[in-house]
């Protein structure tokens, strides 16, 4: 395990673990860390948050085998993940790196190697992207529940944009930690709405970004990268069989759990037809 500040490397890949996650989730990540060569010489960093440190204990065990810094988040409350990845990028502010959440692990060799490739100054390469919208995707489903659904559409509305609404994904990002820590500023995000927000609202990562004048792409596993026009075509994010994925999460496998008619909703609540 390296000392917090003893790595030399200027990729940092940055893996989350925090008190709503299991053992389970962690050996996970384990297993495919170690099955699958990165290709690219980086240093991993496990951040551990809102866990007691008898369970910080017991997850240090599973990690004996691997060289890492632990890094112990010193937040109070749940800002969620990207709250967690600014207080990285705040002790590394001179790394580039690949932000991975709780859920994630690669799936295929030379995966940080292909996401790398095409990363440069002025850039963000994600591994998935969505069109989809929050505001478009809620629904008035009864009656009397036509004020609340009122109420929230027109609240929804001054945050997020209509579909499509190009977004990266923030699990499976590769970032200038001082482009993150731009982009994050003096936020909080003390909410899932506001977690949202930041991903794909009008004000989003993505978005920020755009206005500056990056390259946005997403990379699938033939080392392929691909601007927004073209992000469904890399078919690592419910779009056919999502068979180039280069980081599996949560919601990827929820896609790959899917039948064939289900599969086409969520293709078309993600991509349109």
């Amino acid at each position: 395990m390296g000392e917090l500040n003893s790595n030399n490397n200027n990729i940092l890949v940055c893996y989350l673990i925090t008190k709503f996650d299991n053992q389970k989730t962690l050996e996970n990540f384990i297993t495919h860390y170690k099955k699958f060569s990165s290709g690219l010489q980086h240093d991993l960093l496990i951040c551990f948050k809102l866990l007691n440190k008898e369970i910080i204990k017991k997850y240090q065990l599973l990690l004996k085998d691997i060289n890492y810094i632990n890094f112990d988040d010193n937040s109070y409350l749940n800002d969620f993940d990207f709250g967690s990845y600014k207080r990285v990028a705040e002790h590394f502010p001179t790394k580039t790196i690949f932000f991975l959440n709780s859920h994630s692990y690669p799936i295929c060799d030379l995966w940080l190697k292909k996401v790398f490739n095409h990363f440069h100054n002025n850039s963000i390469v994600g591994t998935t992207a969505s069109f989809e919208s929050l505001l478009s995707s809620i629904k008035y489903k009864k009656f009397y529940k036509m004020i609340s659904y009122f109420f929230k559409k027109f609240r929804l509305k001054k945050k997020f944009n209509s579909f499509p609404n190009p977004h990266v994904r923030t699990t499976g990002l590769l970032i200038e930690a001082k482009d993150y820590l731009s982009f994050m500023g003096d936020k909080n995000v003390f909410t899932k709405e506001k977690a949202w927000e930041l991903e794909s609202g009008k004000l989003s990562l993505t978005n920020y970004f755009k206005f500056l004048g990056y390259k946005i792409y997403i990379i699938n596993s033939d080392g392929n990268k691909y601007e927004e026009s073209k992000w469904k075509l890399s078919e690592t994010y419910n779009y056919l069989e999502q068979q180039k994925s280069i980081i599996s999460d949560k919601h990827t496998r929820k896609y790959l759990s899917l039948n064939s008619q289900e599969k086409n909703e969520s293709q078309i609540k993600t991509w349109g037809t």
